[in-house]
């Protein structure tokens, strides 16, 4: 008996990386037991023992990379046994988006993954574009670490060390012997981050990007990638990524922050609004303090991921 990793899926046939520490690739099909119903489905990242050529079992995940198709009311499992989520973003072309990293973020908690934000682009930035440190400050409350780097540019220094950002170097250390999955808005780099942290043993296929500075991706969640250091899967761009899929009622346990500040609130069905009476965030609206502003930013994008959530009937995600 086998024991190996899901590198590769293709219907009933999978690519298993033998865990004998030969890195011998191996073709195994699946016992039909193990192919019946949604949740039994075998998807890349998964451990396995092989028998005589065949998958005959495998092993409880750590975490899945999932969604629910709405529409089918069916959990589509895609990936498992992540370590790390790579937020990528760009402080140029695109912009940067800070709804877009919350967003990324509410996954990172429902999936039980480390996410981490990793700033793109950064022999291009410009001060006058956002607040940087304001941006940072917001993520480290949540004990997210942050990287800058210049996927361009190998040799790229880290300048805003001092407001908490971490260099390359500190990026390889992070992902040094872990399974990555790489998010990001499309044209913020993905393709050439990931060949710069493999230096170029990986490259990624992508199309040329557009006018308006954003590239569409031909990947998929089909393969893991094996390089020196760590191990990855690379992700569609940020049109797949809806949030649809979520019940209202657990967003909230997706920003432990916030959630910590909501158990104040006097009612339990509290809409966390401006003027909703006895909640525990309404004398932030007006404040000027610095950490009160830093919360409220979240709570702002929550309350937009509210309004975006409630547009698909609660009754078709059950």
């Amino acid at each position: 008996m086998l024991k190996a990793r899901v590198m590769k899926s293709s219907m009933r046939d999978f690519d298993c990386l033998l865990l004998d520490g030969s890195r011998e690739i191996v073709n195994a099909c699946a016992l039909g037991n193990l192919l019946k119903g949604d949740d039994s489905t075998i998807v890349v990242g998964d451990y396995v023992e092989i028998e005589d050529g065949k998958i005959i079992k495998v092993e409880e995940r750590s975490n899945e990379i999932f969604r629910l198709i709405v529409r089918e009311q069916k959990k589509k499992v895609s990936a498992s046994n992540i370590d790390v989520m790579v937020i990528l973003v760009s402080v140029s072309k695109p912009e940067y988006k800070r709804g877009i990293v919350d967003r990324f973020l509410v996954r990172a908690h429902q999936w039980n993954i480390h996410p981490v934000v990793v700033f793109n682009k950064m022999d291009q930035f410009e001060e006058s574009a956002f607040d940087l440190k304001f941006e940072v400050d917001r993520l480290q409350n949540l004990n997210i670490e942050c990287f800058e780097i210049s996927a361009k540019d190998a040799n790229y220094q880290n300048r805003f060390s001092h407001l908490g950002l971490k260099g390359l170097s500190d990026l390889k250390s992070k992902l040094e012997k872990s399974t990555a999955i790489f998010l990001g808005q499309s044209g913020v780099g993905k393709s050439k981050t990931i060949s710069l942290l493999t230096e170029g043993k990986v490259e990624l296929l992508s199309r040329e990007v557009g006018k308006v500075g954003k590239g569409t991706h031909t990947t998929t969640w089909s393969e893991l990638i094996i390089s020196d250091h760590f191990t990855l899967i690379d992700s569609p761009g940020i049109r797949s990524f809806g949030l649809e899929d979520l019940l209202i009622e657990d967003l909230l346990s997706y920003h432990p922050d916030l959630e910590v500040v909501a158990t104040r609130c006097k009612f339990r069905n509290c809409e966390h609004s401006p003027d909703s009476k006895g909640c525990a965030f309404v004398s932030m609206w007006n404040s000027e303090d610095y950490n009160d502003q830093l919360i409220l930013s979240r709570l702002e994008s929550y309350l937009r991921l509210v309004e975006e959530i409630s547009r698909t009937p609660t009754y078709l995600k059950k």
